[in-house]
């Protein structure tokens, strides 16, 4: 029997991530990125059996459209293309309307352009590539999931701002929440880990790289999550700020301030790379510490008191609690981070498994904490996003 492939798509703006993944095991046997669409250096770069190789992207036609044809003389060149049975797109914002994998068509497409509000810099990119793989693969049938979409159980206390009420019901000001795709990914992970049913199980599941997230996941549900209108609410992160007042933003404009200073300094100058005034990287933070820098020691101090507060406050959404969950790039891989954050949680009985924390990295998940009270686990599990998209498809390919 042949193996069956999907093609998971990722647009941005300016970019495009792309994977060939065994539908049945979660390979990726191709992977690759478009990039620089737009400028002189545009590219597209891919590894396939451990080979790497790199194209020029130029043309007078749109570089995601010729990312996407070069991707199609790809699959046709390496043999895959008569296995692959389905596109998948990752599309940042669903809004209400999408609040679970739908497969694509005018009207879907249509529907993902009009919340361009609420995504300017996500949703129109998004759309961009689902329109060039449509011409691409015009034979293939195609699926959007939803990074919000798993969000979109919460509760109306949940996702409810303290607001005019026509905010929400004029333009749709609410909670939605990020990530989605990766807390459904750990939670089910998680729940077969601990030999549980997901829907009797409870997690706090925290996702920790440049974005971060934390979500409360009850009965294999989201019922909260830190992030909120946009991915600038919630935890620091690398370039973001997290939750701020906002009347610091009235107090810059009536500086003189312009509306793009204030946002840009807020999305891509602050977190880890304001704080510290070094970087953005959590590792260049933590080389920076060892070296004696205070305003990289402060960041990192700043970073894991908030994520411990955020975890300490999602327990009461909860009514139990299995486990946290810790994922993403620094979540799966930063010991001492992870460390720091159980410290700050030791009024919840966690005490760490210095032998497990130690082994649960890159790419191994494991056990890294207890807390008897809690009757708990601490653990790590590495997100895979690409394979939720994959597995969604499927299930709606095979209906």
């Amino acid at each position: 029997m042949s193996n069956s492939y999907v093609l998971v798509i990722n647009s941005g703006s300016s970019s495009l991530k792309f994977a060939v993944i065994n539908s049945a095991t979660g390979e990726a046997v191709l992977s690759g990125l478009g990039e620089c669409f737009g400028l002189e250096d545009s590219r597209m770069s891919w590894k396939f059996n451990g080979d790497k190789r790199e194209v020029a992207i130029q043309g007078d036609e749109s570089h995601h459209k010729l990312a996407i044809n070069t991707l199609v003389g790809l699959t046709e060149e390496l043999a895959l293309a008569q296995d692959i049975v389905a596109v998948g797109h990752r599309i940042v914002h669903g809004g209400e309307k999408f609040t679970q994998t739908v497969r694509i068509d005018e009207a879907v497409t249509q529907e993902i352009e009009q919340l361009a509000d609420l995504a300017p810099l996500h949703n129109p990119a998004g759309a961009i590539g689902i329109r060039a793989a449509l011409e691409a693969f015009p034979s293939l049938p195609q699926f959007a999931v939803f990074d919000t979409a798993f969000h979109q159980t919460m509760p109306k206390k949940a996702f409810t701002g303290a607001i005019c009420n026509t905010l929400y019901s004029d333009y749709g000001i609410r909670r939605y929440g990020f990530h989605g795709t990766s807390h459904y990914y750990v939670s089910r992970e998680a729940a077969h880990m601990l030999n549980k049913s997901i829907d009797d199980a409870s997690f706090i599941s925290v996702h920790l790289g440049n974005g971060a997230s934390v979500c409360a996941i009850e009965k294999g549900r989201s019922v909260d999550t830190s992030m909120g209108f946009t991915p600038l609410s919630g935890l620091m992160m690398g370039t973001r700020c997290g939750d701020l007042d906002p009347g610091i933003i009235e107090f810059l404009l009536k500086k003189g301030w312009s509306q793009e200073r204030v946002f840009d300094a807020l999305n891509k100058k602050s977190g880890f790379l304001g704080v510290s005034g070094v970087t953005s990287d959590a590792r260049g933070i933590l080389e920076a510490m060892e070296n004696g820098h205070e305003g990289a020691k402060l960041a990192f101090e700043v970073f894991t008191y908030r994520v411990a507060k955020y975890i300490s406050s999602y327990l009461v959404p909860l009514t139990s609690l299995d486990a946290i969950i810790f994922t993403g790039g620094i979540g799966e891989n930063s010991l001492p981070i992870r460390r720091e954050i159980l410290n700050n949680l030791k009024l919840l009985g966690f005490v760490e498994d210095e032998q497990g924390n130690e082994a649960a990295r890159f790419g191994n998940a494991g056990v890294i904490a207890r807390s008897e009270m809690l009757d708990a686990v601490a653990m790590v599990i590495p997100t895979n996003e690409e394979y939720v998209i994959v597995q969604q498809s499927m299930v709606l390919l095979n209906q």
